[in-house]
């Protein structure tokens, strides 16, 4: 491919995949175009949901509009997230980094899943009428399920959509928790599938991103400074995924992640601008307090 830049080679110790995933320019082949067709669709209202996100005021009608709407296109993104999951997980190549180097437009879909993903929970957290709003709008379903009573005019929630919604919101962070439930149940409803074909393209993604932003050389093929943010969303979320999915986690002695190198990479970003995604690791992940982790790695996160 001639996008695809392959300049090192896999280490003998940690047998890290080592080539350049094009987040910038990578175009569908003819096999991925059915699949990358069916999420572009998905990715590009995603750039409106985040954009009405950060334009939001604050009002009652506004709210109750984009509450539903946002919970909505969560259920969208995750069933784009299954789409690119069997793609990348099936068995076309042999191992994940095949996957991952010869179906780069799907790969980058998947990241730009999960950047849109850290990102809106982020507005979300750090805009304090946002999640009043939001607190407010979830009280209300709440009264509406207990009572039975429905939403007037266009935007009629129903009992069931009520408490959807409501449990929606109820999370600190909704759609991160939505691609994790997703991942897990992509697993679990496809038992035939062995779990290391789904963790594997995890960690591999995560391997990607981390030897692409401290390798100078691959580095200096960023077109754009915002891809430097794109990578360490993608690789801050392909993390919180894993320790969702893997028996043991992503700290576990036997992950495939390398976690101390992945937080040195965050921790080597310049001052404030890594925070949020310091805190994802912190508090959104299912097994950093695990007594298995290793200490040097909850040091590093305090």
């Amino acid at each position: 491919m001639g996008n695809l830049l392959k300049v090192l080679t896999c280490t003998d110790l940690e047998q890290e995949p080592n080539f350049f995933l094009d987040f910038e320019n990578a175009q569908p082949t003819e096999a991925e175009r059915e699949v990358w067709e069916q999420v572009d669709v998905v990715l590009k209202d995603a750039c409106n949901i985040l954009d009405e996100l950060q334009a939001y005021k604050g009002a009652g009608q506004e709210i109750r509009e984009a509450i539903k709407k946002f919970y909505e296109f969560s259920q969208r993104l995750e069933a784009a997230l299954h789409s690119l999951l069997r793609a990348l997980t099936s068995e076309t190549y042999d191992d994940p980094t095949q996957h991952l180097e010869r179906e780069q437009a799907l790969a980058k879909q998947f990241a730009e899943i999960l950047h849109f993903t850290l990102r809106f929970d982020e507005l979300k957290m750090t805009n304090p009428a946002i999640q009043n709003d939001f607190s407010y709008y979830r009280r209300t379903l709440n009264r509406m399920r207990i009572n039975n009573v429905p939403a007037e005019g266009e935007n009629e929630v129903n009992n069931e959509l009520a408490n959807r919604i409501s449990l929606f919101y109820a999370d600190a962070t909704p759609m991160l928790k939505t691609l994790s439930d997703g991942t897990t149940k992509f697993v679990s409803e496809n038992k035939n599938l062995p779990i290391e074909n789904t963790t594997d393209v995890l960690s591999t993604m995560a391997s990607v991103c981390k030897v692409m932003l401290e390798t100078p050389e691959y580095r200096s093929r960023f077109t754009s400074e915002d891809t430097v943010s794109f990578c360490l969303r993608v690789m801050v979320g392909v993390i919180i995924l894993y320790d969702y999915v893997h028996p043991v986690g992503a700290f576990a002695k036997s992950s495939k992640i390398d976690m101390k190198g992945c937080i040195k990479v965050l921790r080597d970003q310049p001052p404030n601008s890594v925070e949020g995604l310091l805190n994802a690791l912190r508090y959104t992940t299912k097994h950093l307090s695990d007594e298995s982790t290793n200490k040097a790695i909850k040091a590093m996160l305090q």
